[in-house]
């Protein structure tokens, strides 16, 4: 592969790459606002301006102060270049650290800061602004403008997830490329000039195209907020976990922001993955932190309506054994869950091997629309997981059309007196609950699940299960790539990850089923042969 050197280290670059590029790419920082991976190159920030000292030099006159004249003398000083328009040659030599490239940098912090307003302990993006960062390393002195710093609008709402303030925008372009070149919307403009620049919504409309938090996310400094992470946490109490989008089965990877002070989630950013996701996330997606939280089941409850009772969770699963002792096993319908994760979904369909049914059933979320960005018009994390971990056990089904049959296929089979009590792993389903009578009408429905949903409302038995961000595991996208993630917090108190809980089931069953941990699991759900229709992918390093 080309190189060329930067700071004199040999850095490899592709055909086509930009210095900033192929710095980015070898793990270099050359400081810059405008720029950003994904987007196309606006040149507008000259933050990263460096010096190439190989080739023709290329020289500008100045006037610099002599002090034995005690006058201005004509000099020259090198040009420098914006790294991010530099194309990479073979042997070029770049200096990004030399006191002209450091001057320079300087001077442009200078300048973006000369009406920048001080608001550092109120803004968002105190903790995580190029500003605050760029200023520590390539400024250290204190603002010499002594006049009225330009006043513009504050506070403007650009639309329902998007507020702006004029007075901290850079003039970076950053959020106008996004909707021209990622939504395909073009929805943000740019008006007036120089220090009276500001980013504007084009006549007539509004922010509300689905990614518009990446507006938001691709702000350098804290021009952008989203109106539903504004003012609720500081950036340096959050720790960060990688993380696998539940929205779709696109499988967006991100980083999951918590507070390891009270075990909250607070929100989901995109982690670039080039094969996957690239460096976005859509609007939904990013929204999905809230199902960590939201009507979270922390204990196990036995009946149904008002003589549903709360329970420990052990007692509740003496008696779920019990009530399964008079019932033909034959005639167990086991539901795996496309919400699931995929070593979830394997115990469970190991549970129903063991059990001797061929019963098996695939709940999903009914499906949203997609599009030929990110979202795919499967809005499940994991059907390809669940229907990967059935496939492994043979001969579960007779359907033609599959290793799962519907929830719905389960109405009709319970209607029908072919299914006489159920195993559910989660609450989801694309049924309304009067299409869900037919489960109600059982005795025995036991769901282990981690939110209140459509089947946990209709089960005799709620089984509480760690959720998706409380639990270590993988999902499998719709491009077959396996990606694992790690837990960011902890489940409630007693409460433990579905396949753990599936197997205290199994034990009271008198069923051989014991792992020791998520580990053991993984190593036979993607053991060989099986795992030759997936193909491994390292999302937990993005």
């Amino acid at each position: 592969m080309a190189t060329f050197k930067l700071n004199g280290q040999e850095i490899p670059f592709e055909p086509g790459d930009t210095v900033i590029r192929a710095a980015w790419r070898a793990g270099i920082e050359i400081p810059h606002y405008c720029w950003h991976p994904g987007l196309s190159v606006a040149a507008n920030c000259r933050m990263c301006l460096v010096h190439v000292t190989s080739g023709r030099q290329m020289a500008m006159p100045v006037l610099r102060f002599d002090e034995s004249k005690k006058a201005y003398v004509p000099d020259t000083k090198p040009k420098l270049q914006p790294a991010c328009q530099l194309g990479a040659a073979e042997g070029m030599e770049v200096d990004s650290l030399s006191e002209q490239v450091k001057e320079a940098q300087s001077a442009v912090q200078e300048f973006l800061l000369l009406n920048h307003p001080v608001d550092c302990p109120i803004c968002d993006q105190a903790g995580e602004c190029k500003l605050q960062d760029y200023w520590l390393d390539h400024q250290h002195q204190l603002k010499r403008k002594r006049t009225e710093p330009v006043h513009k609008p504050k506070g403007v709402r650009f639309g329902p997830t998007i507020v702006y303030d004029a007075e901290r925008c850079i003039m970076c372009t950053r959020c106008i490329r996004v909707c021209d070149e990622v939504a395909h919307d073009h929805t943000l403009d740019m008006r007036e000039r120089g220090n009276k620049n500001e980013i504007v919504l084009a006549p007539g409309r509004e922010l509300s195209h689905r990614y518009t938090l990446m507006t938001e996310h691709v702000c350098p400094v804290g021009a952008l907020t989203s109106r539903d992470f504004r003012f609720k946490a500081r950036v340096w109490f959050l720790k960060s976990s990688p993380g696998v989008c539940t929205g779709c089965a696109t499988g967006c990877n991100t980083h999951v922001d918590f507070d390891p002070r009270y075990g909250k989630i607070y929100r989901l950013r995109p982690r670039d993955n080039e094969a996957v996701n690239k460096f976005w996330m859509c609007d939904d997606g990013m929204m999905t932190y809230q199902t960590a939280h939201e009507r979270r089941i922390k204990s196990a409850w036995v009946g149904r309506g008002n003589n549903r009772q709360p329970a420990l969770v052990t007692d509740a699963l003496v008696s779920l054994v019990q009530g399964l002792q008079g019932v033909d096993r034959s005639k167990i319908g086991v539901v795996l869950s496309a919400q699931h994760t995929t070593e979830d979904n394997y115990v469970m369909a190991r549970l129903a091997s063991l059990l001797g049914t061929k019963k098996l059933y695939l709940a999903a979320r009914g499906g949203w629309e997609g599009d030929d960005i990110l979202r795919h018009a499967d809005n499940n994390p994991n059907r390809a997981g669940a229907q990967h971990s059935a496939s492994i056990i043979a001969g579960l089904t007779n359907s033609p059309e599959g290793p799962l049959e519907t929830v719905e296929d389960l109405t009709q089979d319970a209607l029908a007196g072919e299914v006489e009590a159920v195993i559910v792993l989660g609450s989801v389903a694309d049924l309304e609950d009067e299409q869900l009578a037919p489960l109600r009408a059982l005795p025995l429905v036991a769901a282990f699940g981690s939110n209140d949903g459509p089947l946990s409302a209709a089960a005799s038995f709620v089984i509480p299960v760690a959720g998706w961000a409380e639990v270590d595991g993988t999902f499998i996208n719709a491009q077959g790539m396996r990606q694992s993630f790690r837990p960011a917090v902890p489940p409630p108190a007693g409460v433990e990850p579905a396949w753990r809980t599936i197997q205290v089931l199994a034990a009271g069953l008198g069923l051989p089923l014991s792992y020791a941990n998520v580990a053991a699991v993984r190593s036979d759900v993607f053991a060989p042969p099986a795992s030759n229709s997936v193909r491994p992918q390292p999302a937990v390093g993005g």
